[in-house]
This record gives structure tokens, C-alpha cells and sequence, in this order.
């Protein structure tokens, strides 16, 4: 008999295999599908980046804060962080050339250090709201008034704090004072006092033979002339100056009416500053003659080393004359651009008083 043959059913490991073939199928699928998400999100988050990398078309840089200023000359406006830009340089706020007969005069002899910005800034009065840097303050001492009355009126209309010294004995010496109270201006005495030289430095001289008494007198007529004052200054005085005695004398007086001594420093010799300071008297002293040379060009270049000196020490003073017939004009023309660069303007009572 044959035997018959039986057909072999699927068994358990073909299944298996259509199972594990299904899968990667379904796998590869997959992952072709994330794949794609992938690539398409890429393409979306570098659209976002250009788009904010774009800046807008009114977009302005914020100015550098650490920005530092430096005097160039006079008559010219100082580049301060967040200020206005300012006109080029000898020009005003409305373009037109302020001193066209002058060019600026670069600080050559001393070099400017550079203001850092700790440099406390203040409100310029004379343009509201604007700030600028605190450079020094300037203390103008004008000598020699009571000569007359036509060299002293230009001075009285300077738009500023203006120290003004007042010859005593003269033809016009209590008009003179009475007129610069009248303006607003300060007034001391500018007294004579005898010189190495031997020139005559007028009435109302103190001499070196003169008794502490006597010294005591003539100080006191000539305060009773042109006074009230708040202080005095020497007018010559160059052996004067250089006495400790007599110069004891002047400033214990000082100290008793409750005025000031400016030396004038007619000499290198002087011994006020070290008296002064001995005897705790209030004191300054002349830090720059403007007028040596009476012409505008070179007594900008004077005023420039005050504006040097003002900025690296807090403060000057420079001294002129009522005959320099340009000085007048040029301190009225100069000191509205001192104060926009930013120098404080004061008396010499109220720097000294500071």
C-alpha cells in the first residue's frame, strides 16, 4: 500500500518573518517621516533667525559713554558724550564765525590732560538743559581802575563774574567802585606798594620804611575810599612782597577786617603764600598775566594757559587792565563759550570762599 504524503503546513518561523518584514517596513517609513520634519523645521528656525537679525531702518547707534573731552583752544565748543554735536571749531550755536580775524589757539605749550568722565557734568545756564563736563572754574582779576572812567565802562558790561582792583587816591578811584558795585561786579583794593625798581607805584603807597602803624593807616584810608571791598591785591610791590615783616602786617590786618590777600606774584620771591598759610589767612594768587602783550592774538594764547592750568588744578586766575583796549571786547566775546565748554566763571571772593 502507498503511503500517502502529507502536505507540511506553514509553520510558526514563516510567520514570524512576515511579522519582522511588516515591521521594517513600517521603521523605514518612519523614519524617512521624521526625517523630513526635520529638515522642514531647519528651513523654518533659519528663516526666524534672518528675520531677526534684520534692524530696522531708523535704527541709530547709542553714542560711546566713555567719551573724553579735551580743550583745543578758545573760542571753541568741546565734543561732550550725549550733547548736542557742536558747530566746528571758532563758531557759534547759530554757524556764523564768531572771531574770523583770530584762529583758534591750540593749548601747545602745556598739553591738555584728558577730562575722564568721572568729571562731575553740570547744567549750562546759558543753554537750558544742556549738559556739559565741569572743566575749572576761571577767576578774571582786572586791575587798575580809577585812572578814569572810559577804560572801566566796557568792563562793566562783560556778562559774567568779573574781580575788579581799584587804585586808591586817584581822580576817579570812589566813582570807579561805586560804579562796579552798580554793575554787579566785585571790587578789592588794588593797593600800591613799593617795587625793587623803584617806580613810583602812587598814592596811597606802602613803603618799606614805613612803621607797622603807619602800614596800618594808609590800609585803612584807602579801604575807606573805594570800600566796601572784599579783599586786596598788590599793584607793583615787588620789595614788599619779598619783606616777611611788613608783609606780617598786611595780612594780619587782612585777617582782622575780614578780607582776602591776592598776590599778584610781581616777584618769584614773594613770602605771602607762606605767611598766609602760617597765619591761616584766606589767599590766592595770580596764575596768569593776560596782557603782557596787549594784541588779541597773544593774549588768547595767555587765557589758553589759564584754561590749562583751570582744568588740570580746578581753577585760575588770570589777571588784565582796564587800559588793554582789546581785553574788554575779547573777555565779552570769549566768556559764553567758557561756560558751553564748561568752565565755571566765579569772583575771587567766591572761589576763595569755596
Amino acid at each position: 500500500m502507498k503511503s500517502s504524503k502529507k502536505r507540511k503546513k506553514p509553520g510558526l518561523s514563516d510567520s514570524i518573518r512576515a511579522f519582522l518584514l511588516v515591521g521594517i517596513i513600517v521603521a523605514f517609513s518612519a523614519v524617512i517621516s521624521c526625517a523630513v520634519i526635520m529638515i522642514h523645521t531647519s528651513f523654518k528656525e533659519d528663516e526666524v533667525v534672518l528675520q531677526d537679525e534684520q534692524l530696522p531702518d531708523n535704527f541709530t547707534e547709542k553714542p560711546d559713554e566713555n567719551i573724553t573731552s579735551t580743550v583745543s583752544g578758545i573760542g571753541t565748543k568741546t565734543d561732550l558724550p550725549e550733547v548736542v554735536q557742536s558747530p566746528p571749531q571758532n563758531q557759534g550755536e547759530s554757524g556764523k564765525q564768531i572771531n574770523p580775524s583770530v584762529p583758534p589757539v591750540p593749548v601747545t605749550p602745556n598739553p591738555v590732560t584728558p577730562i575722564s568722565p568721572s568729571v562731575p557734568a553740570v547744567i549750562n545756564p546759558g543753554t537750558t538743559g544742556r549738559v556739559v563736563q565741569n572743566l575749572g572754574t576761571l577767576v578774571f582779576v582786572i586791575d587798575d581802575a580809577g585812572n578814569n572812567l572810559r577804560e572801566l565802562e566796557p568792563f562793566l558790561s562783560i556778562p559774567g563774574p568779573l574781580t575788579i582792583a581799584v587804585l586808591p587816591g586817584l581822580s576817579y578811584s570812589a566813582e570807579a567802585a561805586r560804579r562796579i558795585r552798580a554793575a554787579g561786579k566785585e571790587v578789592i583794593l588794588h593797593q600800591p606798594m613799593e617795587a625793587i625798581g623803584g617806580q613810583n607805584p602812587g598814592p596811597g603807597a606802602i613803603y618799606s620804611n614805613m612803621s607797622a602803624d603807619e602800614i596800618r593807616a594808609v590800609l585803612s584810608r584807602n579801604i575807606a575810599e573805594v570800600g566796601p571791598v572784599t579783599g586786596m591785591n598788590n599793584h607793583q610791590g615787588s620789595k614788599i612782597t619779598m619783606d616777611k615783616n611788613i608783609m606780617q602786617t598786611i595780612l594780619a590786618f587782612c585777617s582782622e577786617h575780614n578780607l582776602y590777600f591776592l598776590d599778584s606774584r610781581t616777584t618769584a620771591e614773594t613770602v605771602a603764600p607762606e605767611l598766609a598759610r602760617q597765619m591761616g589767612i584766606k589767599f590766592a594768587e595770580r596764575n596768569v598775566f593776560i596782557d603782557n602783550e596787549q594784541n588779541k592774538e597773544a593774549m588768547l594764547r595767555y587765557i589758553a594757559g589759564g584754561l590749562t592750568r583751570a582744568q588740570r588744578n580746578g581753577s585760575a586766575v588770570m589777571i588784565g587792565h582796564t587800559w588793554s583796549p582789546e581785553l574788554a571786547p575779547l573777555l565779552k566775546e570769549q566768556f559764553p563759550l567758557f561756560m558751553e565748554q564748561g568752565y565755571t566763571i566765579k569772583t575771587a571772593f567766591d572761589t576763595i570762599n569755596n
